[in-house]
């Protein structure tokens, strides 16, 4: 499969041994540890690969009264068993016999695999293109976007829209988790502030979104004939400059809620209540 970056020719001299580089014998020129970063996002993001996928397959442990993993949230098929009342929407009925987590983490996953950071992060980290700046990649030619699979990355704008829609429905889930084993509001466990701090970040990571900053200010002529529209493009140029910390934040974040929904439904302890 084409990825549009192909490994170095044996023919000849290519890539950072052709003919039009400088005359230096190394490498490179860098004398610090240039590849524990690299290094770092490749294993940070192969952890959250392996416990996701453990996560959606595994089909079970995914709720306890309030909660409900965001690995499975909203239930879309019937095999999907919260109790709460039957939020279950079964859009899928009762033919979808697998994990009913994998009719939700297409949309998240989508998005994030398309995120103009998380982009940069596998481009560097699994594929070594290039695997850090003023460090040549050892690839013969790289053709960019521009071709399959990796100009299926246009679709990023699409993503965004789903989302947004994911982050409303988590944020609803959110909401029921100020409730107790009963459905009765005005109670509040440790889940509570875990998911409330998750959805925070989740919509924070959306909301600074390359895409986002484009839909709220882009394509206008004059900021000044629309006053709210710019006051809405500060905002998001503002959480746009932390988007590798808010993505970062986001993924572990949702990680910690869905285990902690896992330690709950498997009896590992009892959520605490605080009120």
């Amino acid at each position: 499969m084409a990825t549009g970056i192909e490994p170095a020719s044996q023919s000849g001299p290519t890539g950072v041994h052709d003919a039009s580089r400088a005359a230096i014998p190394a490498r490179h020129l860098r004398t610090d540890r240039w590849w524990l970063a690299p290094a770092g996002t490749a294993a940070g993001l192969l952890a959250f690969v392996v416990y996701s996928t453990w996560r959606a397959f595994a089909n079970a442990d995914y709720y306890h009264a309030p909660y409900v993993s965001p690995f499975y949230s909203p239930c879309l098929a019937d095999n999907c068993h919260t109790m709460r009342g039957g939020p279950n929407w079964a859009l899928f009925g009762s033919w979808w016999g697998l994990s009913p987590a994998l009719l939700i983490l297409i949309f998240p996953l989508g998005f994030r695999l398309t995120c103009y950071y998380y982009r940069k992060a596998y481009y560097r980290g699994f594929w070594a293109s290039p695997p850090a700046c003023a460090v040549a990649e050892p690839h013969r030619k790289y053709t960019g976007e521009t071709r399959f699979p990796l100009i299926l990355q246009n679709v990023h704008r699409y993503f965004f829209y789903f989302a947004v829609l994911v982050a409303g429905i988590l944020t609803y889930d959110t909401v029921l988790t100020f409730r107790d084993d009963h459905y009765r509001w005005g109670h509040m466990g440790l889940g509570s502030l875990i998911f409330l701090a998750n959805i925070g970040l989740i919509w924070a990571y959306t909301l600074s979104c390359h895409s986002c900053r484009h839909i709220v200010g882009g394509r206008l002529r004059h900021f000044s004939k629309h006053p709210v529209r710019y006051r809405l493009w500060g905002w998001v140029s503002k959480l746009n400059a932390r988007h590798m910390l808010l993505a970062w934040s986001s993924l572990i974040s949702v990680a910690l809620a869905d285990f902690y929904v896992f330690l709950l439904a498997s009896g590992a302890f009892e959520d605490p209540r605080f009120f």
